[in-house]
């Protein structure tokens, strides 16, 4: 259950503030933000243009994969209570690690650091099956909270390493779903991080080779990866599917759309989240002049707007929409007051929880727990 629309949330600026389209026309500017603000703020200057506009990128924000991986967590907590361990970031995104660690939620680095006998959850990022043996033998009761897109590139490679392929993973070395994907077959796969790694890859036999990816690339820049890897080896085959996730390609595509009528684009993320570092980098390729990105609305600088009218903003998949209001009432601070969501695609998809966790919450409330949904915002949600 995600957070609301824009302008549902009482309290945060008056109704008709933001206008959704899907249109390229404006939304005339409508008025500034006046919710209180806690904390320290950079000092809030004069407006540069009364008629400075924000151009809201839609989808934007969690995707299905995160919102089940963190809705994961909360409910682990509420049922069996603290501590629930989770091995590495349950999504890459500070805020929400934060908040769930004040709940008691434990982030470790390697299986290793939990209790025996101890509850732990796998990141949205999934895990090899080196970890599950561990885990395993360490007695742990695990939650994989892992994408099913993500299990979905898992097992393609667990196919085609049994059918004897070289897999070429277009990837970025180091990063958890590579770790994952490259584990379930590493006699078979090699990671190219781009298209400057091409002319490094070796294979047995060229009649042989198939490509997969991480789910959170820029599309640009893979599909040019696998042209090159096609110059090089002809008979590259295609995975069944496409690996780059739907989020992931509706925010690039998003951004795409209202880069080229901005001045400035502000993408909120953080730094280790691939996609949302991928949306900073589609922008400024698709027109925008400039393009930063931000964990939370107080990291924003009022000197990038010198001269600027128009401020295009998106987040990560695994961004939470209160950081994107933050930021949004910071704008309205520097005089950008209407905002106009531009939508490309509107996204419906839900996963289910985890099997085993949605086994335990239906024994305990002696029925169905139901199909899991995407979350309204309330105390106990990191939304």
């Amino acid at each position: 259950m995600p957070c609301p629309a824009l302008g549902t949330r009482p309290g945060l600026w008056h109704s008709g503030r933001v206008r959704s389209t899907q249109t390229t026309e404006t939304a005339p500017a409508t008025g500034r933000a006046a919710r209180a603000r806690d904390g320290a703020q950079p000092p809030v200057p004069e407006p540069q243009d009364a008629g400075g506009r924000i151009l809201l990128a839609a989808p934007r924000g969690y995707c299905a994969g995160v919102d089940r991986a963190v809705d994961a967590v909360e409910q682990a907590l509420a049922h069996y209570g603290a501590p629930i361990y989770v091995r590495k970031e349950i999504v890459h995104n500070k805020y929400v690690v934060e908040a769930l660690s004040r709940r008691g939620a434990v982030f470790v680095s390697e299986t290793d650091e939990v209790p025996e006998g101890a509850r732990v959850v796998f990141s949205a990022h999934g895990v090899s099956p080196a970890v599950h043996d561990q885990a395993a033998a360490r007695h742990l009761q695990t939650i994989d909270a892992t994408c099913p897109l993500v299990t979905k590139v898992h097992k393609q490679a667990v196919r085609f390493a049994a059918d004897d392929y070289d897999i070429i993973l277009v990837g970025h070395s180091g990063h958890e779903e590579v770790e994952g994907t490259q584990g379930e077959a590493p006699d078979h796969i090699q990671v190219v991080n781009g298209p400057h790694e091409v002319d490094r890859v070796q294979v047995r036999d060229p009649e042989k080779v198939v490509w997969i990816s991480q789910t959170t690339l820029s599309v640009d820049e893979t599909l040019e990866t696998v042209r090159l890897l096609r110059e090089r080896f002809p008979q590259l085959a295609d995975p069944p599917s496409g690996d780059i996730c739907y989020a992931t390609q509706n925010r690039q595509a998003a951004v795409k759309a209202i880069a080229p009528r901005v001045d400035v684009m502000i993408v909120v993320g953080s730094g280790n989240s691939s996609n949302s570092v991928r949306l900073k980098e589609v922008a400024l390729e698709a027109g925008a002049p400039a393009a930063y990105r931000v964990d939370y609305a107080r990291e924003i600088d009022p000197a990038w707007f010198t001269g600027a009218a128009t401020v295009g903003l998106t987040s990560g998949a695994s961004v939470p929409e209160i950081l994107v209001r933050d930021v949004i009432d910071r704008l309205g601070e520097l005089g950008f007051g209407g905002v106009e969501e531009v939508r490309t695609a509107t996204e419906k998809i839900a996963f289910s929880l985890p099997k085993n966790l949605r086994a335990d919450l239906k024994a305990a409330s002696g029925g169905s727990p139901g199909r899991h949904r995407r979350r309204e915002p309330a105390a106990n949600h990191t939304c």
